[in-house]
C-alpha cells in the first residue's frame, strides 16, 4: 500500500511539469543609428595641456593638475579665471607625477598660461545603437582616452551633441584620415555619458534629437556572423546617414575585420577615417556590430567589435 500511494503522488506531479508551458523569450533587438556625435567629457580636474615655458625658465608640464592659485582652490576652469582675474603676482599650486609644486607667475602671464589650461575632453565619434527598452546608448565600440593624458581620464560628467561633417580630410596609407565636423550644441543634448569602457562609451538616451529613430532590429550573435557582404551605417556628409557597402573578411570571437568595397565611401574618404569608430555594420537585415579600428597601412581594411559583446559589456 505504501509504495502504491507514493506512485500515485508522484506521477501527477510529472504530468503537471511535462505539460506546463514553455517560456518563449523574443530576439533582443536595437536600433541602429550611424550619427556623428560630438563628446564632450567634464573632467574631474583642471589640467595643462601643452608644456608651457614660463619667464622664470621654470616648465609646466603638459598633465599637470592645477589645484590652487592663490589661496583659491581651483575645481573648474572657470575657477582658475575667476582667480587669475585678481590683479598682481599669482603663486600656483600644481601636482605632476605626484609631486606638488609652487610657481610664481605675473599678471599678463598668467592670463597668457590660462589658454593652455582645460577642464574637459572633447572629441567626434559615431553613435552606434539605441535600446528601445531600456532607453540606453551605446557609442564608439572603444575606451576615450585624452591626448593630454595618455589615458582615459577620470571624469564626473558626461553628454553626447548631435554633430555635422563638414568636410572630409582622405585616408592614404601611414596617414590616417578624419572628419572635420561642428558639435551642435545649440540643440539639447542627446544624451549622458555615464561609463567610458574599452568597449565604448554608454549613458541614457534623451529627447534632443528631431528626427525619426529607425526601427530597432534583431542583434546578431557571435556563432551566426560569416564572412562575406554587410553594410555600415555612418555619416560622411552634414548629418545625414548612409549606407556603405563592406567585405567581412574575418570573425574571430567578438572581434571581426573588414574590407571596404563600396566605391563612393573609397572615393570620398579613402576607407576607414578617425571619427567612424561606432558605425554601425548591419548583415543579412541583423545587427552585428560597431566599427572600433583601421588598419593604418590599409585605410580600406578595419576591425570591429560584436554589438552583441558591446552589449554585454554596457551593464
Amino acid at each position: 500500500m505504501y509504495r502504491r500511494w507514493r506512485q500515485f503522488v508522484i506521477l501527477p506531479m510529472l504530468i503537471v511539469l511535462l505539460f506546463m508551458p514553455v517560456k518563449v523569450f523574443a530576439a533582443k533587438k536595437l536600433i541602429p543609428m550611424g550619427e556623428a556625435i560630438g563628446i564632450q567629457l567634464q573632467l574631474s580636474h583642471v589640467f595643462v595641456a601643452h608644456d608651457v615655458l614660463l619667464a622664470s625658465n621654470q616648465w609646466m608640464k603638459g598633465g599637470a593638475v592645477v589645484e590652487k592659485i592663490n589661496d583659491i582652490t581651483v575645481k573648474t576652469l572657470a575657477d582658475a579665471k575667476q582667480a587669475v582675474a585678481k590683479q598682481g603676482q599669482q603663486k600656483w599650486t600644481i601636482k605632476n607625477e605626484g609631486k606638488e609644486v609652487t610657481l610664481e607667475l605675473q599678471e599678463q602671464e598668467a592670463e597668457h598660461v590660462i589658454s593652455f589650461l582645460k577642464d574637459e575632453t572633447d572629441g567626434v565619434g559615431t553613435l552606434t545603437y539605441i535600446d528601445p527598452e531600456t532607453k540606453n546608448y551605446g557609442a564608439l565600440g572603444h575606451q576615450i582616452v585624452d591626448s593630454t593624458l595618455q589615458e582615459a581620464p577620470i571624469f564626473h560628467a558626461g553628454s553626447i551633441f548631435l554633430a555635422s561633417i563638414q568636410q572630409i580630410r582622405k585616408s592614404i596609407p601611414g596617414q590616417p584620415g578624419y572628419k572635420i565636423s561642428s558639435i551642435e550644441k545649440h540643440q539639447e543634448r542627446l544624451g549622458s555619458i555615464d561609463k567610458n569602457t574599452v568597449y565604448g562609451i554608454f549613458g541614457r538616451w534623451e529627447d534632443g534629437y528631431q528626427q525619426r529613430l529607425p526601427k530597432a532590429i534583431e542583434i546578431m550573435h557571435e556563432k551566426d556572423i560569416k564572412t562575406g557582404k554587410a553594410e555600415i551605417y555612418t555619416a560622411i556628409e552634414g548629418s545625414k546617414v548612409e549606407t556603405f557597402s563592406i567585405e567581412i573578411t574575418k570573425v574571430e570571437n567578438e572581434r571581426l575585420e573588414f574590407i571596404v568595397s563600396d566605391k563612393k565611401l573609397i572615393e570620398k574618404t579613402g576607407g576607414i577615417l578617425q571619427g567612424m569608430s561606432g558605425s554601425p555594420i548591419i548583415q543579412d537585415g541583423r545587427f552585428v556590430g560597431a566599427v572600433t579600428h583601421m588598419f593604418v597601412e590599409e585605410p580600406k581594411k578595419g576591425a570591429a567589435i560584436t554589438v552583441a559583446e558591446m552589449l554585454k559589456k554596457s551593464s
